[in-house]
């Protein structure tokens, strides 16, 4: 099984600098492949402590001088909030420089306050990110950049540095929606998953995906990624603990930033499944919905934070799991200690799938 490594640049402790939070996720970069992992993947947000990594090719460039196997991955960058022949070009570059280990994730956004800051609409995110996806996907292919569409209008534009070689099979996209699915099939791209649903309802959209893939391209569709927030300890009880003051707590700060109590959010076209969300916010409370978000991480002994994983994999048919271990307010000495168990005790076994 493919293990990669998340940053997560999130500033939720009181009196912590932002400077202090780059410092720690910087050195967790940096033992990424010291540790065995795979890959060094980063998120791409503005504007607010919940994560602030703006460039995540910017950061990936940093890890890719610093390395020299480890593939890097962006989970994701958010289309609508750019121009797709800059971001064609970013990745040409970074996948020049490194060698060919850079990993395309995109995806459309969902934070309001991220759409403000830029000036942009959420209600065109989703027609936006169909069809950007399509000029940067066939760009990376072809060395060209260029659409007609309704929303994004480029004349044809070279890629220089051309692109070394194909970003099929390693372009992945998060929260498909049925609407771009058959879109996202024809281009080959694969489903990034990071959990935020029922798995129920999250494996049912994903073999709407996979019908729809095996419909156009006559084959199976890429196995997906998993995107896993983890807290692992030799002491049970201990585990517990990070879960209830750190895993719980990162999910506290999803709901705030992405207002998932926010029932206007219904009435932004793309946006309406968080709409009918708020309502069961509302009759539940935050909090139980903040453990639902966590209830779908994994934490535990090494032995049951294996089991977790190995069991998700199995589930959705994954391809491998992307790791954060660094969140929620937690200092610097508990996300080493975290990091250094999971690949001394868990990255083994995993790797032997």
């Amino acid at each position: 099984m493919h293990v990669g490594l998340s940053v997560f640049f999130q500033n939720r402790r009181e009196g912590q600098s932002d400077a202090e939070v780059y410092d720690r996720e910087l050195a967790l970069a940096d033992q990424a492949e010291p540790l065995g992992f795979d890959s060094v993947w980063a998120a791409e947000h503005h504007f607010t402590d919940y994560h602030m990594c703006p460039s995540v090719t910017q950061l990936l460039t940093w890890v890719a001088a610093r390395t020299e196997r480890v593939r890097l991955g962006s989970m994701v960058v958010v289309l609508p909030w750019h121009d797709p022949v800059r971001v064609a070009e970013e990745f040409a570059v970074l996948d020049q420089m490194s060698g060919g280990r850079a990993i395309l994730g995109i995806g459309r956004g969902l934070g309001r306050v991220e759409f403000e800051g830029f000036r942009k609409q959420m209600a065109e995110s989703r027609p936006r990110f169909v069809e950007y996806a399509r000029a940067l996907v066939e760009g990376l292919e072809t060395g060209f950049v260029e659409s007609q569409g309704e929303y994004y209008r480029q004349p044809r534009a070279a890629i220089r540095p051309k692109p070394g070689k194909s970003f099929r099979g390693r372009t992945y996209a998060s929260a498909v929606s049925p609407e771009s699915a058959r879109i996202m099939a024809e281009l080959g791209v694969g489903i990034m998953i990071i959990a935020q649903k029922p798995w129920d309802r999250c494996l049912a959209e994903l073999e709407e995906y996979r019908a729809v893939y095996r419909q156009v391209n006559r084959s199976e569709a890429p196995k997906p990624l998993l995107v896993s927030f983890a807290a692992v300890h030799e002491s049970e009880q201990a585990a517990q603990e990070m879960y209830e003051r750190y895993i719980v707590e990162y999910c506290r700060s999803t709901l705030e930033h992405y207002e998932f109590a926010n029932a206007g959010l219904a009435e932004i076209p793309g946006y309406e499944y968080y709409g009918k969300l708020a309502g069961r916010i509302a009759k539940h409370g935050p909090d139980d919905f903040a453990r639902f978000l966590a209830s779908l991480q994994v934490w535990g002994t090494p032995a049951q934070v294996t089991e977790q994983m190995v069991e998700h994999q199995r589930m959705l048919g994954s391809d491998g799991v992307i790791g954060v271990f660094s969140y929620g307010g937690m200092p610097a000495d508990v996300a080493k200690a975290n990091v250094q168990l999971f690949a001394e005790q868990v990255l083994p076994r995993l790797h032997s799938i």
